[in-house]
């Protein structure tokens, strides 16, 4: 649990036609960071019965290219994900580090308001962040982070493909 910080959670549920492409081949060895972001996520996904997660480097560099443009052009502000054709979550922290475990369990805990009987959330709150995490159909997951000094804030974005959080549809 973090104390002192101030989060900002944003869910953005992309709707597409997902293709059956392959996908491309994992690279061997992969960073602390990434395995940290991948181990977090595949343990929300094994919680309810979920195939785990590949890590993609392609998803890996345009959550990069985002996340840094995000800190260089717009001090950390959230992304406009709502054009994009992956199922992305995205985390704005001030006054703390976050890691990757840190970001995911913060979505996660949308968990308890997201119905999985009905496949619904409760009133007055949000489990879009969540159900992306645990959206079966998901195969693929790069994520990024970036620091905003003079901000003091910090953004985490993850992409997911194919995207997730189709309306009527149950994530798992």
């Amino acid at each position: 649990m973090v104390h002192g910080a101030l989060f900002l959670l944003a869910a953005v549920a992309t709707f597409h036609v997902s293709s059956e492409a392959e996908a491309p081949p994992l690279a061997p060895e992969l960073s602390a960071e990434a395995r940290e972001f991948l181990e977090a996520h595949n343990q929300a996904r094994a919680a309810v019965g979920v195939e785990p997660l590949r890590w993609s480097e392609q998803l890996a560099n345009v959550t990069s290219k985002l996340a840094r443009y995000q800190r260089d052009k717009l001090g950390c502000e959230f992304a406009n994900l709502s054009t994009g054709k992956y199922g992305a979550n995205q985390l704005l922290a001030w006054g703390t580090a976050v890691t990757p475990r840190m970001a995911v369990e913060e979505w996660v805990k949308q968990k308890q308001f997201y119905n999985h009987a009905d496949n619904s959330c409760v009133p007055n709150h949000r489990c879009g962040v969540y159900t992306q995490v645990v959206w079966r159909k998901s195969l693929e997951l790069g994520c990024a982070r970036a620091t905003c000094v003079k901000e003091q804030a910090s953004l985490t974005i993850c992409f997911y493909n194919p995207p997730g959080n189709y309306i009527g549809e149950s994530p798992y």
